[in-house]
């Protein structure tokens, strides 16, 4: 699985909202300089955040964006399932995939499921409240 800029900067946007969440609107300008995105970027992801009611938006003086639910009830998963096309690792998992003539004699869906079901579930455990703690999921090379 390849995570997309579109996935990656969905998760950024959403912490640095969480990271700066006063309950007032955020503009968006702002997360983009803080972020180092894109501002047409950016507004080319909102609307499916904003569809899936994850934030809500208002233009104008003031406006912005914010969380529409708190950020330890919105999961990592939650959101690459929403701006990925497929988090499928395989073809034949794919939601509204043509059934495969294979699948019967299948050796290897059992361990494709299971990746998809192990991936999905360690996903699931984190949070965007987790990942706006600072420092807690840093990576080391």
């Amino acid at each position: 699985m390849l995570v997309s800029t579109r996935g990656r900067y969905a998760l950024r946007v959403l912490i640095d909202l969480a990271e700066h969440n006063t309950g007032t609107y955020i503009p968006m300008k702002d997360v983009a300089e803080r972020q180092d995105i894109s501002l047409k970027y950016l507004e080319r992801i909102m609307p499916s955040l904003t569809k899936a009611k994850i934030i809500e938006g208002v233009h104008g003086k003031g406006g912005g964006y914010r969380l529409t639910r708190d950020p330890s009830e919105i999961t990592v998963f939650e959101i690459l399932e929403l701006t990925e096309e497929s988090l499928a690792p395989v073809g034949c998992l794919v939601e509204g995939a043509p059934p495969c003539p294979k699948v019967g004699e299948c050796k290897t869906v059992g361990m494709w499921n299971g990746l998809y079901s192990t991936m999905k579930e360690y996903l699931t455990g984190f949070t965007i409240s987790d990942l706006a703690k600072p420092g807690e999921y840093e990576y080391i090379i």
